[in-house]
């Protein structure tokens, strides 16, 4: 846990004054706090978030989010929770190179992935999934209202900005070019949501999943349970040296983070469908699908109690009238 409070207390005192400009002034302050980013591979750079909800604490720098640096120009993934988590990330981008930012590239349409968008949208192309707009439009308001309520005058100037440029539903992909530097971006069918997307750095081999993938913090389902174990068989498949979960750190080879979130979300689809079979109610379901499992596999996930429950209700919705 020491780590984790060291982080927190981190991004705390580095956003502070990204706290203090969005609540005291309508004015943007000249120059964000930088807040810490670790340089994963060459010119590969990440800002993990704290596996918390969002909070007035931490600004809602809950995901990880970064960037990658060609000869050309930068192309951020995510920018966070709140405009001032992205001003703090874009002045980590100036701090570190003086090529210019040319895109911004959102993983999925959650909240702690897009708030951020607002503090780069005067000279860059903003991409994202076909879907990620139509899904911004129709959740952006709630977002909006539930990150005032949780941040109060620190929500102030987060907005939602649409992509500009997308990548095709239907399988689609798409390369960028950031000089010497090619992204391959690929957009997924519905799984963690129904407009994921993931980028593939060639140069370092470094594959950027969003909420695809989860590391430590326990996988939340917004998509569809069988749709999200279909695309991990396929993720399994990349070439990618390394790889950069929405939440938590890897430590070790990610695709041992992927077989233990593969691991829960396989036992979440046999017990909800078990429970199902059974004739059990959904709340029956919900205090009965996990129960008894070992800690390794259950109650060790951060955020288990927060989030354990939701994913067996959406599960089991899902799964009611299956065939």
């Amino acid at each position: 846990m020491l780590p984790q409070l060291l982080q927190t207390l981190a991004i705390s005192t580095l956003l502070a004054a990204a706290i203090a400009a969005a609540s005291a002034t309508t004015r943007p302050a000249a120059q964000p706090p930088p807040f810490k980013v670790t340089e994963i591979a060459e010119g590969a750079y990440v800002s993990y978030g704290v596996n918390e909800d969002i909070s007035r604490q931490n600004l809602g720098a809950i995901s990880n989010i970064g960037f990658i640096v060609g000869k050309k120009c930068v192309a951020v993934i995510d920018t966070g929770g709140s405009i001032a988590v992205g001003r703090a990330l874009r002045a980590a981008v100036k701090q570190r190179t003086d090529v210019p930012i040319c895109y911004v590239i959102n993983s999925h349409v959650h909240q702690d992935h897009i708030f951020g968008n607002a503090a780069f949208d005067d000279s860059v192309t903003f991409v994202g999934h076909q879907k990620l707009a139509a899904a911004m439009a129709a959740r952006g308001p709630t977002y909006l209202n539930a990150l005032e309520r949780d941040l109060g005058a620190a929500a102030s100037g987060t907005r939602i900005v649409a992509p500009e440029q997308t990548v095709s539903a239907t399988g689609g992909e798409l390369e960028l070019d950031l000089g010497e530097r090619i992204l391959e971006l690929r957009a997924w069918p519905t799984a963690h949501t129904d407009n994921d997307l993931t980028v593939y750095d060639e140069k370092t081999g470094t594959l950027w999943l969003g909420d695809l993938l989860f590391a430590d913090h326990i996988p939340t389902l917004d998509g569809n349970l069988k749709g999200w174990l279909a695309v991990m068989q396929q993720l399994r498949e990349l070439p990618a040296r390394r790889a950069v979960a929405g939440h938590g750190k890897i430590d070790h080879d990610w695709h041992t983070a992927l077989a233990r979130q593969q691991r829960y979300l396989n036992t979440l689809l046999n017990e909800t469908r078990a429970a199902i079979k059974a004739g059990k109610t959904i709340q029956q379901a919900v205090d009965s699908v996990g129960a008894g499992k070992d800690s390794g596999e259950w109650s060790d996930w951060v955020l288990f109690d927060l989030f354990h429950k939701r994913n067996v209700t959406a599960a089991y919705a899902e799964l009611e009238w299956e065939d």
